[in-house]
């Protein structure tokens, strides 16, 4: 299958059936119910979407205030990495986090996710503690992780 041209826009919640799908694909027993992530977009999370045509095939939530960022969430559809999606959605977060005038970008990894550890390596995060047995279902570990603006 031909990728299509792809573009990123703002997540609604009509996109939030297909996010939810993409969640128990990438995240498994640790993804996030519709209704939880509804409850993010009520709070004023800003999430973006990677869209080819009108799917979604990446998206990401990013909680901005006042000198931090906090990703919430980041997610590509398995059938599309390698592609540039997790760049586009990692790019535009930064943006955002600098226009919004953060010192510092925060996010919590399972640390046996190694590719997303590498994505974030790339952009200059790195390791400030560990918290145990943070995903719940699974028991994993989570690294959390800074990046300075």
């Amino acid at each position: 299958m031909m990728d299509g041209e792809l573009r990123m826009g703002r997540l609604r919640w009509w996109h939030l059936t297909a996010v939810a799908r993409m969640e128990r694909v990438v995240f498994g027993p640790e993804a996030w119910s519709e209704g939880l992530l509804w409850t993010e977009l009520a709070a004023g999370h800003d999430y973006r979407a990677v869209f080819d045509a009108d799917r979604v095939v990446g998206y990401a939530g990013v909680a901005l205030g006042g000198h931090e960022a906090w990703i919430n969430n980041i997610a590509v559809d398995p059938e599309r990495r390698r592609r540039g999606v997790a760049t586009m959605l990692m790019d535009d977060i930064v943006a955002r986090a600098r226009a919004a005038g953060a010192k510092a970008v925060f996010l919590e990894v399972a640390v046996d996710n190694e590719p997303a550890q590498r994505l974030y390596d790339r952009y200059g995060f790195y390791g400030i503690g560990v918290r145990k047995n943070y995903y719940q279902f699974t028991g994993t570990d989570a690294a959390v992780m800074r990046m300075d603006l």
